[in-house]
């Protein structure tokens, strides 16, 4: 299923289920010991990632990218996070895919106006 893609493909189903809310892809494309690192969450395990990205999605408006870098497993974001609480923050999303599915994610953005709303 997810193992044929390559780790961009991967990435690019990973933001657009996120923006739609799909928690069944989300879940599908995550290893089971996924971990993930923000400045809003630290998680360790598919359902809790899951669960804090459909969290977050509550407050998205869109994501919106401007450049994705591939080395290898690792992918890089850059884009634009926008909510429905704070203007856009620029952030920088780390993705590490094995064997088609993402096992470790870091995320950096100052989250001083998501808080400030919250």
């Amino acid at each position: 299923m997810t193992a044929d893609r390559t780790p961009s493909e991967v990435a690019e189903t990973y933001f657009a289920a996120w923006q739609a809310g799909d928690a069944e892809t989300l879940r599908g494309l995550l290893a089971e010991d996924v971990t993930f690192d923000g400045p809003l969450a630290s998680l360790v395990g598919a359902d809790a990632c899951v669960s804090g990205l459909i969290g977050m999605g509550a407050v998205l408006d869109r994501v919106e990218v401007h450049r994705r870098l591939v080395d290898g497993p690792d992918v890089i974001t850059w884009f634009d996070l926008h909510t429905t609480i704070a203007a856009p923050a620029p952030t920088a999303n780390w993705s590490h895919v094995e064997d088609g599915h993402i096992t470790a994610i870091r995320v950096a953005f100052d989250p001083r106006g998501i808080l400030a709303a919250g």
